[in-house]
């Protein structure tokens, strides 16, 4: 199994991050324009949808974990030609919120089973997460204002 950990220290409250984890609009604004579908209930489905370049990309598992605001976790398939929907092809994303001097130390786990996984490493900051510390700020500073 190769996992991927990713640390970013988040100047925001836990409960903004947790928002910016969870809301479908939020979602939409660090993922790609990706539209988030589910109601976060242990055992209910997820799915990512979004649009590139005029083709539709899904992926879609099932909320494995909600311990609002600290702790998130939920299985996904990306599928790709050579993988068919089974189980041993979905990969974990969890996600773990602590409180740090005010900030909000974020990890991203990924767990990931498949042999073909994808080539992101865990070398420097991803543009995605990059994108998600700057909206939970963002939306800190409104807060503060």
């Amino acid at each position: 199994m190769r996992t991927v950990t990713s640390k970013v220290r988040i100047e925001a409250p836990r409960e903004i991050v947790w928002a910016v984890l969870t809301d479908p609009e939020y979602v939409r604004q660090w993922q790609y324009g990706s539209v988030l579908s589910t109601d976060w209930s242990i055992g209910s489905p997820i799915r990512f949808t979004t649009e590139w370049e005029g083709t539709m990309f899904e992926q879609w598992g099932t909320v494995l974990l909600v311990d609002s605001p600290a702790r998130l976790r939920y299985s996904l398939f990306a599928p790709r030609p050579e993988l068919e929907d089974k189980a041993e092809n979905y990969f974990t994303m969890g996600y773990a919120l602590e409180d740090d001097a005010g900030a909000t130390e974020l990890t991203i786990t990924q767990e990931d089973p498949r042999e073909t996984g994808g080539d992101e490493g865990d070398e420097g900051e991803s543009p995605v997460l990059a994108a998600l510390k700057a909206l939970a700020e963002s939306e800190a500073a409104k807060q503060r204002a």
